[in-house]
């Protein structure tokens, strides 16, 4: 099949374009080596409701209280078990980039910064030997 001269000469345009286009992430943002898989599942942003490939989508897993700070004691205080621990709520929640960037949950890097693919490390406070629970 051919096409009309003036749509087969934007097309040739076209695809040399794109082979010389500087690219800004290897994988175009996405966590999957070159050439490796097609498609991926999408799964929902928390922030705004688009639908995000779950490979390139921001992750976090949230782990709170079921009852608020301030309703804790006075839970404890009336809860007949002296050594009742409440439950937790886990959840995984996945951000698009955007809503990431605009909810402060990442920030943007330089272009430097940008190959460091490790997490940042965590500063957990130090708890002493003699501390009971």
């Amino acid at each position: 099949r051919t096409l009309h001269p003036s749509i087969a000469s934007r097309t040739d345009a076209g695809q040399q374009l794109d082979d010389n286009m500087p690219k800004k992430r290897r994988a175009n943002g996405r966590n999957k080596p070159a050439g490796a898989r097609g498609h991926v599942k999408r799964v929902f942003c928390e922030a705004s409701g688009s639908m995000v490939p779950k490979d390139k989508a921001v992750k976090r897993f949230l782990v709170r209280n079921i009852v608020e700070s301030a309703a804790i004691r006075d839970l404890q205080e009336s809860c007949v078990y002296d050594s009742y621990v409440l439950p937790k709520l886990y959840r995984k929640v996945y951000y698009c980039i955007s809503a990431a960037i605009h909810s402060k949950v990442v920030r943007v890097r330089s272009v430097e910064a940008r190959r460091i693919r490790e997490p940042p490390k965590r500063i957990r406070p130090q708890r002493n030997k003699d501390d009971k629970k």
